[in-house]
């Protein structure tokens, strides 16, 4: 038997049977319930009909939303100041880890890398790694614009790769560069310059 109680200002609605939910209805229409465990499920709810200050929900609560969510986002920064003269590739220090929560989600990798050229016909290559796994593009940045011919120039070189690692272990993502003439000296972070790289795991 259910109850309905009132007393002063306050309202009591009880239901007993089985399932014991607490059950609203219009006309015999069901548009809402509570349950025993005080789970509200609505049927119907008109949005232009909410009023007044609504609860904070977490974003990982939200249904209805398939793809595209932001699901986490991790930012790294380095500012130590590293030179090559080689042609060979090497760490430039700018790493970021993140665990993707699906083997579906999609990781959006932004990077911007401070890059000095400090000798005459030289230029700079970076790429972006995953792991042991290169992405991107082996080229993400090239010739550093002169200033003149002995001088040093400077340029950042950006760039955003949509990876899908399928994958939900811890992942590690690096930039690495290199001087890609071959000869002269070129530098990442020269002074007090500073490269960074944002990932963001985007549920898919």
């Amino acid at each position: 038997m259910s109850t309905i109680k009132s007393s002063a200002e306050h309202l009591t609605l009880n239901a007993d049977g089985a399932s014991k939910d607490i059950k609203f209805q219009a006309n015999g229409v069901e548009k809402a319930s509570i349950s025993s465990a005080g789970a509200f499920t609505s049927t119907t709810i008109d949005a232009t009909a909410l009023t007044g200050n609504l609860p904070a929900i977490s974003g990982a609560s939200l249904t209805g939303i398939t793809t595209g969510k932001v699901l986490q986002v991790v930012n790294a920064v380095n500012a130590t100041e590293v030179t090559s003269n080689s042609a060979s590739y090497s760490d430039t220090g700018l790493t970021a880890n993140i665990t993707p929560s699906a083997t579906s989600s999609k990781i959006l990798v932004i990077s911007s890398n401070d890059c000095t050229k400090l000798s005459a016909d030289t230029s700079v290559a970076i790429r972006c790694y995953r792991g042991s796994t290169e992405i991107g593009g082996t080229i993400i940045g090239r010739k550093i614009a002169d200033t003149d011919d002995t001088g040093k120039s400077q340029s950042v070189f950006s760039f955003t790769i949509l990876d899908s690692p399928s994958s939900t272990s811890a992942l590690t993502f690096k930039t690495q560069f290199c001087n890609a003439a071959g000869s002269g000296t070129v530098r990442i972070n020269a002074g007090s310059g500073s490269s960074t790289i944002c990932l963001m795991e985007i549920g898919a």
